[in-house]
């Protein structure tokens, strides 16, 4: 069985869908108004796409209107990378944080649905550490990791929450970005135990702040170098 060739008006919805697509990811955020001038489509035009892409979580639309590029895009993006690949960059970032914090750490993206996938760990050199939870697919809500891939890092660039995926574990997520948008994220998980100090959890943040930005740095400064 061949697939039918798209007809004309199939080919210039696409073109359309995708032109507004590209408008979406290279702004960071825009408004539909912005959008479909840059289109060069009528504003109706414009949301009826847009709405048709957001239902697909290729954008997302925000409170104050403006839109942004959808989890299921940035999914899509890390996977492009190839998640194989995504380990092997970060890889060492995550071997720094154990090193350093002692706690495991784990490389996190976007599942199926709402929900994140645990890619790869470096266990921690404690003698009680979080394991085994590489592979597994936690909620996106409530979760360390899930509000960090949704955008929600605060002005500290990371997110802690105790006791969101697992009893008696706290989580402490920062994000890898490509360019304004979350690519993925690093983590540690601790038992709640060993961080009812403040300035434990701020250690652990600052540190998965600092090497999640080295994960694509090399990358992308490669890349500029060949242009």
């Amino acid at each position: 069985m061949t697939a039918e060739p798209a007809t004309g008006q199939g080919m210039r919805t696409i073109d359309r869908a995708l032109s507004l697509l590209s408008l979406v990811c290279t702004a960071g955020e825009i408004s539909l108004a912005e959008v479909a001038r840059g289109a060069d489509l009528s504003p109706s035009t414009a949301l009826r796409l847009l709405r048709a892409l957001e239902a697909r979580e290729f954008v997302r639309r925000g409170a104050d209107g403006l839109f942004t590029a959808g989890p299921h895009l940035v999914q899509l993006g890390a996977a492009a990378l190839s998640n194989d690949s995504l380990i092997t960059l970060a890889r060492p970032a995550m071997q720094r944080v154990a090193a350093i914090t002692t706690e495991s750490c784990y490389l996190s993206v976007f599942g199926a649905g709402h929900t994140a996938m645990h890619l790869a760990i470096v266990e921690g050199t404690q003698s009680v550490r979080h394991v085994g939870w590489a592979g597994r697919s936690i909620p996106l809500d409530g979760t360390a990791v899930g509000r960090v891939l949704l955008g929600e890092a605060g002005l500290d660039g990371y997110v802690v929450v105790a006791e969101g995926a697992e009893k008696d574990v706290t989580a402490v997520s920062a994000p890898i970005r490509v360019a304004s948008r979350v690519a993925g994220a690093l983590s540690c998980l601790v038992p709640s135990y060993r961080v009812v100090d403040p300035r434990d959890l701020v250690r652990i943040g600052d540190c998965l702040v600092a090497e999640a930005e080295t994960v694509l740095a090399g990358r992308i400064a490669a890349a500029g170098a060949t242009r």
